[in-house]
């Protein structure tokens, strides 16, 4: 008996250049994990639309990008904003007519309240920038998307979502429920051609979260704080995101990606009585 691949499974032609032709939209896409995802998906002859707060983070990917033989344009956008997600969902369309490649990135743990301590305020503002833009971007795009003819959306979010976080429970919070919209999304579109996934990213070197400034004298410990032995950089996310957005994962829905060195298996979070406080790199406990 002979098995013959459907014709619905699609074939990978040239391993070099697997997001040939897409529309990518990344938020946040100027740097950290977002540059590292803007370049390589570029890299691998994708569109980029980078969507960025910051105006010169999202220029300089844009030169980056277009100095390596690759597209990208900019677009200076507070995905908080209803609007300023209108205004990109309007440049997207009216430039490509369609998306493929949807990567929700932007977050922030800051500012960091412990509960005892938090309000509203900082309740709202954890949810606004953690998963109201999330609702927002996906909402804006995902028909297009189908319309299209289907495509893949990528939600990064933190190891934090999936494992229990006590320094910020509400953070942690807004990211498990970025997760479980990843899998209830996936399931609720997969008949129509859309993938979602999501990645849990943690002890990644980024502007944002900086494991190296203060901790130098402490490098040596590397092997007791991650499983893998070392830090992570923002290259080694964006490399499982292009698995993501790629039809090397056309057979991958619903699922959240732990790209964490190993943390959330083995444990991640310590309290130091000494510090009075949870630390996941302890010097000594």
């Amino acid at each position: 008996m002979t098995t013959q691949v459907p014709e619905n499974v699609p074939p990978i032609e040239d391993w070099s250049r697997l997001l040939d032709g897409r529309v990518a939209v990344v938020t946040g896409g100027g740097a950290g994990i977002g540059g590292a995802i803007s370049r390589l998906f570029a890299l691998h002859g994708a569109r980029v639309e980078i969507a960025e707060i910051d105006p010169e983070r999202a220029e300089a990917a844009r030169s980056d990008i277009e100095q390596a033989g690759g597209h990208a344009r900019s677009h200076e956008v507070d995905v908080r904003k209803a609007p300023d997600v209108a205004r990109l969902r309007e440049a997207v369309l009216g430039e490509h007519g369609r998306i493929d490649v949807l990567v929700n990135n932007v977050g922030d743990y800051r500012p960091l309240v412990p509960f005892r301590k938090s309000s509203p305020e900082s309740w709202d503002a954890m949810y606004q920038v953690n998963l109201h833009h999330v609702f927002l971007v996906t909402h804006a795009f995902l028909d297009p998307m189908i319309e299209s003819g289907g495509g893949s959306m990528i939600n990064i979010h933190s190891v934090e979502g999936m494992r229990g976080y006590p320094s910020e429970p509400v953070y942690g919070a807004m990211k498990a429920a970025v997760a479980h919209f990843t899998t209830c999304l996936a399931a609720a579109h997969g008949r129509q051609g859309i993938r979602v996934n999501g990645i849990g990213t943690d002890l990644c070197q980024t502007p944002q979260v900086d494991y190296i400034t203060g901790w130098e004298k402490h490098e040596g410990l590397w092997p007791s704080w991650a499983p893998v032995g070392r830090l992570g950089w923002p290259e080694e996310q964006a490399r499982v995101a292009l698995f993501l957005a790629s039809d090397l994962s056309s057979f991958v829905t619903g699922h959240n990606l732990p790209v964490d060195g190993g943390t959330r298996a083995g444990g991640g979070w310590f309290f130091s009585p000494a510090a009075r406080r949870f630390v996941n790199r302890p010097t000594q406990l």
